[in-house]
């Protein structure tokens, strides 16, 4: 039988047993602030893969950092099998600044959709290059855990690659977890560098800026630190018994914009992940007057789970992420 190893990224060596945090290097601005990607190690005591979670490439999404904070505490090393790798925040700058983006890089300002990045490129591009090369020769699965961040909210919704490991991988993120869509970004995210060097990955979608409380705010993290343990229990490195969903589709993501400007209102009794008819009323838009300017409907079978936060819009404004479902999933653990 084969023996735990020791996993290195990064500063970051861990021996079998222990949980070891440092850090993945890229460079150092001009005032001598270095700029390097935080991460934690849990190493199990038994040999097994090595999960890999994402979070706050998108800097104004908290949620990934806080449920990675929660597992920490609560995967015992001693009782692992393989390895837990975590990047609670991989856009430092972005973060930092509450921003989707970091703002000195114009560029290249949106993390998940230049990643892999270069190694000479913009700035974004060499830090999500120095995750890329460690990620891509440490992890043998992955997810991404985004949110609606300051613009919407979004309700439990996951997006794979169709092979049977990326929907395998979506499914064990637990009870709740039926939105299963087809990936929506064939490039630029870690969950397609995992596809190109033929390994897993998956983006998972979960809060966002109607969600911030303190009360909602520590009920999402919660559920996503949970999907983090139900995973690695659902492939045998965690004592324990994963859940699945129940209601599980395939669907394909729509995103309905404004066709005019004023106030965003959806329709009474319209709730996220709800099944609905094509046609079915979502939401009108008023002017300042409460007249009805427009009237947004459900374009297909299906349900939404994304709303935008604030109800003021102008036309071609992003008002709902809709999932148009082709039918249920077939699977069984």
């Amino acid at each position: 039988m084969s023996e735990a190893k020791t996993i290195t990224v990064g500063t970051a060596v861990a021996k079998p047993g222990e949980v070891v945090r440092g850090v993945i290097p890229v460079t150092e601005l001009a005032g001598g602030t270095k700029v390097e990607i935080p991460l934690v190690i849990v190493n199990g005591t038994k040999p097994g893969p090595v999960f890999w979670v994402d979070g706050a490439i998108h800097g104004d999404e908290p949620e990934g950092p806080m449920a990675c904070a929660i597992a920490l505490r609560e995967v015992d090393p001693a009782q692992l099998s393989g390895t837990l790798v975590m990047v609670p925040v991989m856009n430092v700058m972005a973060f930092e600044n509450a921003n989707r983006g970091n703002p000195l890089d114009t560029f290249s300002f949106d993390m998940n959709r230049i990643y892999p990045g270069k190694a000479n490129g913009y700035l974004s591009e060499r830090v999500a290059w120095a995750h890329s090369e460690w990620m891509s020769k440490v992890a043998d699965f992955e997810i991404s855990i985004h949110s609606g961040g300051a613009h919407s909210f979004l309700a439990k919704a996951i997006f794979v690659d169709e092979t049977p490991a990326s929907v395998e991988l979506a499914m064990a993120m637990g009870e709740g977890w039926g939105c299963i869509m087809s990936n929506f970004l064939p490039k630029g995210s870690p969950m397609a560098q995992m596809k190109e060097i033929g390994k897993t990955g998956i983006t998972v979608e979960l809060g966002g800026r109607s969600a911030t409380s303190p009360e909602k705010f520590a009920e999402i993290s919660r559920h996503l630190a949970n999907s983090i343990i139900n995973i690695l229990r659902h492939y045998k490195m965690y004592p324990g018994q994963a859940t699945y969903p129940t209601d599980a589709t395939r669907g394909q993501q729509e995103a309905l914009l404004a066709p005019a400007s004023g106030i965003f209102v959806p329709t009474p009794g319209v709730d996220f992940l709800k099944p609905m008819k094509k046609g079915d009323s979502l939401a009108k838009i008023i002017n300042i007057f409460g007249d009805e300017l427009a009237h947004l409907v459900a374009p297909a079978d299906g349900m939404f789970f994304g709303l935008r936060a604030l109800p003021n819009v102008n036309t071609g404004d992003w008002c709902c992420f809709f999932n148009k479902v082709e039918g249920p999933r077939d699977w069984t653990p």
